[in-house]
């Protein structure tokens, strides 16, 4: 008798922890919310998330649980998210499906470092052009390696850069939005579906709780998390010509404690942006979505200050 009511007791309690279904959680844990999507297992990746610290990245320790609320919205969907463990601090409107525009880029990055071989040569075609209306404007024939195109990428969000590094990966751009689709599902990204690697309107969209997953994971890749924080980058020519691409992210230049991550913007999507900082060996990453251009910068910094305040 005594045993089963132990297993009555042990069964109770799993029930009535279990978390609400819709409710946000670590990216990391085993108890996701499902959308419509049979549970898959979870990530070989996740389980090493602090693994990468062990080389003195930021962040050392995760974030103290903030002890005023969180500022108001001013946009279409928010979610902040602490990087070191994935607790999630805050979410507004972040299971809500809608286009994410260029920061989608971040899951680009992503299954291009899986590929690996950065130093492979791409040869540049007239296909890759096709795609505005940021352009690079490479001519075809040039050739340039994935990691010259990948940084020039996330630095300057160009949409024809994004395609010739799809193509050169997967042997097609179609092939490519397929392992793009298959890695958000690695990283139990359950609403969310991809349709080309730059981020065009087309039938696809995300969440910001799902480019929140996403970011932890960009976050804690060493190539990736190098190129984001760069405000400017020197991109050599075949010709010899330099071209100096800039950040289209403005919070790297005007507050250095901000680490960077990637901007968005179409008609459908609206100014969106997924920007990381870190402070005292505390670090946070926030999804802003549907925003405009003049309050972009000023909502993901409030929300950026409000994570660190009590770091």
């Amino acid at each position: 008798m005594r045993f089963i009511a132990a297993i009555l007791t042990l069964c109770t309690l799993v029930f009535t922890t279990a978390p609400a279904s819709g409710a946000l959680s670590s990216p990391f844990s085993q108890k996701q919310p499902v959308s419509g999507h049979r549970p898959a297992p979870v990530p070989s990746e996740a389980r090493y998330v602090r693994r990468p610290y062990a080389s003195q990245l930021n962040p050392s320790r995760p974030l103290r649980t903030p002890v005023t609320p969180a500022p108001q919205p001013n946009c279409a969907a928010v979610c902040v998210i602490d990087p070191y463990n994935g607790n999630i601090l805050y979410g507004y409107n972040a299971n809500t499906r809608r286009q994410v525009a260029s920061t989608q880029k971040i899951i680009t990055a992503l299954c291009v470092c899986d590929t690996g071989d950065l130093d492979k040569m791409v040869t540049i075609k007239a296909s890759d052009r096709l795609a505005p209306p940021i352009r690079l404007n490479l001519r075809a024939g040039e050739q340039y390696t994935r990691r010259e195109l990948l940084q020039a990428m996330l630095t300057g969000s160009y949409n024809d850069v994004a395609v010739s590094l799809a193509r050169d990966c997967a042997g097609s751009v179609e092939a490519f939005v397929a392992r793009m689709n298959a890695r958000a599902r690695r990283m139990r990204m359950y609403n969310t579906h991809f349709e080309n690697p730059n981020g065009l309107p087309a039938q696809q969209y995300s969440t910001a709780y799902d480019m929140a997953l996403a970011a932890c994971y960009a976050y804690n890749n060493r190539t990736i998390r190098s190129m984001i924080n760069i405000p400017a980058y020197e991109f050599r020519r075949n010709n010899g010509s330099v071209r100096m691409i800039r950040s289209t992210n403005r919070l790297l230049t005007s507050h250095p404690w901000v680490q960077g991550m990637k901007t968005g913007y179409t008609n459908l999507a609206g100014k969106c942006l997924i920007s990381c900082a870190s402070a005292n060996g505390r670090a946070v990453i926030v999804v802003v979505l549907g925003s405009t251009s003049r309050k972009i910068w000023g909502e993901s910094l409030k929300y950026l200050r409000w994570a660190l305040q009590q770091a």
